[in-house]
C-alpha cells in the first residue's frame, strides 16, 4: 500500500480593506516612511475595522472562499485547526467560532498558539492526523488581528504589524505530494524578548493592567532579530541539506514575513536568489500566523504540481522551524 502524505489541495485569503500607511503612522510615532523601509521594509499594512470583529472574522472569509475553490461542502470537512496569537476570546476557541460562521458541523477543532509560528505548527499538526488515516479533509487556518494587541504609541512596535488571514485545505495523497518532511523547535528561555504581559492568568486584566498598558506587544528587537536570523535560515538550510535540494531544484521559499532583513538573510544562508522567494511584507506586514498562507494564496497561480517548497517560520517563544513539501496541484487551473 502507497504511504499517505498530507497535500494542500486549495487555499484561500484575506486581508481587509483599510490600508494604514506609513505616512499615517509618522503622524502617530517620532517615525517616517524611510527609517521603516530601512529596517523592516513594510510600506502598509490591512486593518481590520468594524465593532465585534475578530479574528475569525478574517478566517471566516479564507475559509468560505477555500471551500468555493475547491467546490467542497462543510459536512465533508472533518477537522479544523486555526493558528492565532489573537483569538476572538479566551473561550470558545477561535476554531470552533469559524466552524459555526461557516456552518462545518461534522469536525472537531481548536487553536494553537506558537507566537508566529502558529500556522507551521498547526499544519505539521494536522499533517499526522491525515498521515494516519483517521482525517480525509482538515482545514487549517493562520489568521490574526495584530492591531488589536498593538500599541500605535510604541515606535518600536507598530509600524510592524498588520491583519489577515488564510486557509489551506489537507488531504490525503499517494503521489508522494504534500508534506515530506518537518523540523520544529522551541527555546522558551526567548519568552522574556517577546510578549503580552498581561490578559493571561498570571496577570488578568484589571484597571491596573489597563492603565500600564500592558495588554499590547512587548519587544526587545535586537535579540529577536538576532535569534530569527539565526535559527530561521539554519533550520531552512538544514532542510534543504537534507534532503539533497539545491537552489535549482527548489522552487519557492515560503518565509515567515517578520523582517525584511530576516528574509534576506535566510534566502542567502540557502543561496536562493530574491526571485525564488516569496515576499509580500512591503504590502501587508508581519500579520503573525497569517503570513505564510497569504503568501501560497498570492502566489498560487505561480505554484505547479511537483514544485519543491520549504515553509519557514520564526516566533514567540522562542518557536521556529521548517517544513518541506511538494505542491500538489497546478496552481494556474484554479478559478
Amino acid at each position: 500500500m502507497a504511504k499517505i502524505t498530507a497535500a494542500i489541495t486549495g487555499i484561500g485569503g484575506y486581508v481587509p480593506e483599510y490600508i494604514l500607511t506609513n505616512e499615517e503612522i509618522s503622524h502617530m510615532v517620532d517615525t517616517t516612511d524611510e527609517w521603516i523601509m530601512t529596517r523592516i521594509g513594510i510600506k502598509e499594512r490591512r486593518i481590520l475595522k468594524g465593532e465585534g470583529n475578530g479574528t475569525s472574522e478574517m478566517g471566516t472569509k479564507a475559509v468560505l472562499q477555500l471551500l468555493k475553490k475547491t467546490n467542497t461542502s462543510p459536512d465533508d470537512i472533518d477537522m479544523l485547526i486555526c493558528g492565532t496569537v489573537t483569538p476572538d476570546m479566551q473561550f470558545p476557541a477561535t476554531a470552533n467560532i469559524i466552524c459555526d460562521k461557516v456552518g462545518i458541523k461534522n469536525a472537531f477543532g481548536y487553536d494553537i498558539n506558537a507566537g508566529c509560528s502558529s500556522f507551521l505548527y498547526a499544519l505539521v499538526t494536522a499533517t499526522k492526523f491525515i498521515e494516519s488515516g483517521s482525517h480525509k479533509k482538515i482545514i487549517v487556518v493562520g489568521a490574526d488581528k495584530m492591531s488589536s494587541i498593538t500599541d500605535y504609541t510604541d515606535r518600536a512596535t507598530c509600524p510592524i504589524f498588520g491583519d489577515g488571514g488564510g486557509a489551506v485545505m489537507l488531504e490525503p495523497s499517494t503521489e508522494g505530494l504534500g508534506m515530506i518532511d518537518s523540523m520544529m523547535q522551541v527555546d522558551g528561555s526567548g519568552r522574556k524578548h517577546l510578549y503580552q504581559t498581561a490578559g493571561g492568568s498570571c496577570y488578568p486584566a484589571s484597571a491596573a493592567t489597563v492603565a500600564s498598558r500592558q495588554h499590547f506587544i512587548y519587544q526587545e528587537g535586537q535579540a529577536v532579530f538576532k535569534a530569527a536570523v539565526s535559527n530561521m535560515a539554519d533550520t531552512a538550510a538544514a532542510m534543504m541539506e537534507k534532503h539533497n535540494l539545491t537552489p535549482e531544484t527548489l522552487a519557492w521559499l515560503v518565509p515567515h514575513q517578520a523582517n525584511m532583513r530576516i528574509i534576506e538573510a535566510t534566502a542567502k544562508r540557502m543561496d536562493l536568489p530574491k526571485e525564488k522567494v516569496m515576499i509580500n511584507i512591503e504590502r501587508y506586514g508581519n500579520t503573525t500566523s497569517a503570513t505564510l498562507p497569504l503568501c501560497l494564496w498570492e502566489w498560487e497561480k505561480q505554484l505547479k504540481k511537483g514544485d519543491n517548497l520549504i515553509l519557514a517560520t520564526f516566533g514567540a517563544g522562542f518557536t521556529w522551524g521548517a517544513a518541506y513539501l511538494k505542491w500538489a496541484y497546478d496552481g494556474s487551473k484554479v478559478e
